[in-house]
């Protein structure tokens, strides 16, 4: 992932609520009292505990940024029964900036959806020269602070909840991919994925504004859409609005993918095309694509797709190139592709698909 610095943000001066999707937490005097190497004894600060319990719920992930000693540090987080919460912890001497950066590129998430939690002035003055995209916060100001509408998502859905499990089984097939002997191929063949495509029903409709909101690299417009609006597109004979879903045999990774299709006498216009960062290395990036194209094939009518480049969206840009889409017109970063109808692919041969017909 390409980590794209953007202009300095501390508080934005209009928060996008839920913006926030990781906490990077430092431990000494913020998650617990004390300095674990000095005072040799540290007590957990239950209320920092419950708001870390709390985010999980809300689908709000945590890491952590701590200059200490890893093993003594792992152990003291295993006592307070809170080793699990943490994604990618970076337990070492190096400068904090470097350890958000390492956690953002291993979760796959742009710096701007991370806020950083410590103590110390100093601290946070790093952090915010060398990555002036991540909101910071003092842990005085904490209450305060998970309060403010960015830390605060809109829709709490069931996926909500399963988002850490997610990520780590996510890192489970990561270890396994990174041990195995064979093409690429061969290990996708291996995880067994099952991809379902089925029309957004009301039940998809909370997850699907999330989606829209959270997605930033694989959107290809950029733009968010709330629950209001894809109800009312759901619902429109105009439109057809479509879920994506995907399994393989460490468990779900969840609804992954979303289009919006605007469908005209002649024309079908891809309003909107997007997928999770999750699934960016499963090689399942151009299937609901190219399951839209031929239903336009079907149906007898050409395609086109707005594209916006916000400047985070390249990977969306060459997965529209690699399904056959060129560019037929421009304006600013405004681009209007056409799709190829004539050589529509096949989904790859280590996904099962699953088409669920309108409801």
């Amino acid at each position: 992932m390409t980590v794209v610095d953007e202009t300095p943000l501390v508080v934005p001066e209009k928060p996008v609520q839920g913006r926030i999707k990781c906490v990077v937490w430092d431990l000494d005097n913020t998650l617990w009292d004390g300095v674990l190497l000095e005072d040799g004894e540290v007590t957990l600060r239950p209320a920092v505990a419950a708001h870390i319990h709390r985010l999980d719920q809300m689908g709000v992930l945590h890491s952590i940024a701590s200059k200490n000693d890893s093993d003594a540090a792992l152990e003291k987080l295993r006592e307070f029964g809170l080793d699990e919460m943490f994604l990618h912890p970076q337990i070492n001497w190096n400068a904090k900036s470097e350890s958000i950066a390492r956690i953002a590129k291993a979760l796959n998430l742009g710096l701007d959806a991370f806020a950083f939690v410590d103590d110390q002035e100093f601290e946070r003055g790093e952090v915010g020269h060398g990555l002036p995209a991540v909101t910071l916060v003092d842990v005085v100001d904490l209450e305060e602070a998970m309060a403010r509408p960015e830390f605060i998502p809109r829709f709490v859905t069931d996926e909500s909840a399963q988002r850490r499990p997610m990520y780590q089984a996510q890192a489970a097939r990561d270890d396994l991919e990174s041990g195995f002997v064979g093409t690429n191929e061969e290990f996708l063949a291996g995880l067994d994925m099952r991809f379902t495509i089925a029309p957004a029903v009301r039940d998809d409709l909370q997850r699907a504004e999330e989606l829209t909101v959270r997605t930033n690299q694989l959107n290809s417009t950029g733009r968010t859409y709330s629950y209001e609006e894809l109800d009312e597109l759901r619902e429109s004979p105009d439109h057809l609005l479509l879920v994506a879903s995907l399994t393989d045999r460490f468990g779900s990774y969840g609804k992954i993918g979303l289009a919006l299709v605007e469908k005209g006498e002649t024309e079908w216009r891809l309003n909107m095309m997007l997928m999770s960062c999750r699934v960016m290395s499963r090689g399942v990036g151009m299937v609901l694509l190219n399951h839209i194209m031929r239903l336009a094939q079907a149906a007898g009518v050409s395609v086109r797709a707005d594209f916006v480049e916000t400047g985070r969206n390249r990977m969306m840009q060459i997965t529209y190139a690699f399904a056959g889409f060129r560019e037929v017109g421009r304006d600013g970063v405004h681009v209007v592709l056409e799709a190829d109808l004539s050589t529509v692919q096949p989904p790859p041969p280590y996904v099962q698909l699953e088409i669920i017909d309108e409801l």
